[in-house]
């Protein structure tokens, strides 16, 4: 067989393996997702518009399914909706490495997905959820996607799911969250109901050079950090007395120095974490409770904090 005869059979066997898994989501079809297990779909969080979405079937069926669980801030959601006829997409065993062909499939208006052909041109890249929060790990490639791919899978020769489609990052390049083993674990939490809220203290920021420059404008000494620009009423930070004009430097026992530093440092804590401020030039270690205040508090600039 030729190179272009062996193509066109692993595209043909990636599209039959994994198409009838693949479903539109929105009445209109605003973006693709994926079945993962029986009455389970897996999607993007920022494909989905309410507690209630219709979702499209490769075999012209279309249902009304309701949203098992969400994470925003990872872009990703669990769809509830009886899948039957619709066969769950294996899960690729290991991760692809750069070059690795891949196949990326998409929901359209009916009959078989749409089917594009690719190679993994990076991987560990990172990228901003809805929340505005960084996504790391995630596989950059070329298999081109069309408007309402979004949310819809990458898969090997053999149609086992290696990523979930997640945008556009260039003329010719798709982010895809890697099917790894955190993402299923994410996907069967969801799936059970629990949607995820990430700790938040619930302030608005100014990046390390902006504070910089401000403190040198009045006389104070050079220092990194984030300069507090606003406090959410009733959230950990104004719980534990965090101001406007702070200059927070250190969270739960790490030095901060811009909006993912600070939430890498708090990612995984609960409960009460120090939170060390510059007032002037005056120290003060706070103690911000997160397991109290409001959960959905504050941003640094377009980011959540």
């Amino acid at each position: 067989m030729s190179l272009l005869d062996d193509l066109s059979s692993a595209i043909s066997g990636a599209a039959q393996a994994a198409s009838p898994s693949v479903v539109g989501i929105g009445a209109r079809i605003r973006g693709s997702g994926v079945v993962v297990g029986p009455d389970r779909v897996m999607t993007n969080a920022h494909n989905l518009r309410g507690e209630e979405v219709t979702v499209s079937f490769a075999d012209g069926r279309s249902l009304r399914g309701r949203v098992a669980g969400t994470d925003l801030d990872g872009d990703l959601a669990v769809i509830d909706v009886a899948t039957e006829g619709a066969p769950a997409l294996a899960w690729a065993e290991g991760g692809v490495i750069v070059g690795s062909v891949v196949f990326g499939l998409a929901a359209t208006s009916g009959g078989p997905a749409r089917v594009t052909v690719g190679t993994v041109s990076a991987v560990a890249r990172a990228f901003r959820g809805p929340g505005g929060r960084r996504i790391s790990g995630s596989l950059e490639h070329t298999a081109p996607m069309a408007p309402g791919s979004s949310g819809g899978p990458i898969v090997d020769a053999a149609g086992r799911l290696v990523g979930l489609n997640t945008h556009r990052v260039g003329e010719g390049f798709y982010l895809a969250r890697a099917a790894d083993a955190s993402l299923r674990e994410r996907v069967e939490a969801l799936a059970g109901g629990t949607s995820v809220e990430r700790p938040r203290l619930g302030i608005v920021v100014a990046p390390a050079h902006v504070a910089r420059r401000l403190r040198r404008s009045v006389g104070l000494p050079d220092r990194d950090g984030l300069l507090v620009r606003g406090v959410d009423d009733g959230s950990p930070a104004a719980g534990a007395g965090v101001r406007e004009g702070d200059l927070v430097v250190r969270v739960a026992g790490t030095d901060v120095d811009d909006a993912d530093a600070l939430l890498d440092a708090m990612a995984g804590a609960s409960g009460p974490i120090d939170v060390v401020v510059v007032r002037g030039t005056d120290e003060l270690t706070l103690s911000a409770d997160l397991g109290g205040g409001s959960p959905g508090g504050g941003s640094g600039g377009s980011r959540p904090n």
